[in-house]
């Protein structure tokens, strides 16, 4: 394997900008880093996983036997793109004691969209679309995130970039920052809170409501207007909609909204920096562990959910925004006093 790792680390070298440019900090590695203080360390969580060629892997039977290299990524990352051939060659060189499987984050994706890519790009590892078991298990709060788990079965690695620390890990399957055994903060499974804190400090309540108002959740991401401009335009599109509409029609509603940022690639910072750069008014907050997101079921954005005063939801926008003032429309008529 070093032999290996030292061929590999020569032609990333000689292949230019677009290869080596996988390795370079994109601000994605600080995410990664937050994963790693809390996951290093610890015993992986024994999943049972279905890749979409109909493969079942049940990766507790791996663990303590092999190292286990889970890559989480998506279509519409561009860093994922550029670390795709990395991956495929750490899969075709793996040895008999290491199993490399690529993880989908299944977050605004298609089946169709993963296997035009698969094409694309060659892969023959296997694949699968994250049903938010991965995610929720493994922290994930960037693309690319790269987990490696050691021979122990326990989490040895997190990371984002193609560096040696990664090739490190894969080689012995052993945490190469002194991270391993350190204490970690989020134990299991969290469930959803019952609450958010908005960016202005402000609780913002998911159960039952004390003001028996409805409340209307807008789910979103802060890069999606202009990240996915490029990768996937009507999206894009779709999220500026969801807001200038959301603005609009959120003055005179009678319900409560909720702006609600994934954590994907995102922090409070980073949503207030987007509220500040789009004059936003609706109250924002960040569902920085995913939970909230996964509570609802949304894999797209933008999902605007209509939730009444009790709680429970009552209907449901998923990326197409044209029925949004219908919807408002509906929670003005559940709102007290409405007809």
């Amino acid at each position: 394997m070093p032999k290996l790792f030292a061929c590999f680390m020569l032609c990333l070298a000689l292949a230019g900008p677009s290869v080596a440019f996988a390795s370079q900090d994109d601000g994605g590695e600080k995410y990664a880093k937050e994963v790693a203080s809390t996951l290093v360390g610890k015993p992986a969580p024994a999943l049972t996983v279905t890749t979409i060629d109909g493969q079942t892997i049940d990766l507790g039977k791996l663990y303590g036997h092999k190292i286990v290299y889970l890559k989480f990524w998506a279509t519409w990352c561009a860093p994922c793109r550029e670390q795709m051939p990395h991956l495929e060659h750490a899969f075709e060189t793996a040895g008999p004691d290491t199993v490399v499987i690529a993880i989908n984050t299944n977050f605004n994706e298609t089946r169709e969209g993963v296997d035009t890519f698969r094409r694309k790009f060659g892969l023959k590892m296997p694949i699968v679309m994250d049903d938010g078991r991965l995610a929720e298990a493994f922290h994930l709060r960037v693309t690319p995130q790269h987990v490696v788990i050691g021979r122990d079965g326990r989490v040895a690695y997190v990371g984002h970039l193609i560096n040696a620390s990664l090739e490190a890990a894969l080689a012995g399957g052993k945490s190469p920052d002194g991270l391993a055994g350190r204490k970690t903060g989020r134990e299991g499974s969290r469930g959803a809170p019952d609450r958010l804190t908005t960016l202005d400090g402000e609780s913002f309540e998911l159960g039952v409501s004390a003001s028996r108002k409805p409340r209307i959740l807008v789910f979103m991401s802060p890069w999606c207007e202009g990240y996915l401009a490029q990768s996937q335009p009507t999206t894009g599109a779709q999220c500026r909609s969801a807001r200038e509409q959301s603005e609009k029609l959120s003055v005179h509603s009678g319900a409560q909204w909720l702006g609600i940022a994934s954590g994907l690639w995102s922090d409070s910072e980073a949503l207030g920096a987007y509220r500040t750069k789009n004059k936003v008014r609706l109250p924002l907050a960040i569902d920085t562990s995913g939970d909230v997101f996964r509570r609802y079921g949304v894999k797209r954005i933008p999902t605007v959910i209509l939730v009444d005063a009790d709680g429970k939801e009552v209907q449901r926008l998923t990326s197409d925004m044209s029925a949004l003032p219908a919807l408002v429309a509906r929670a003005a008529r559940l709102s007290p006093g409405g007809t």
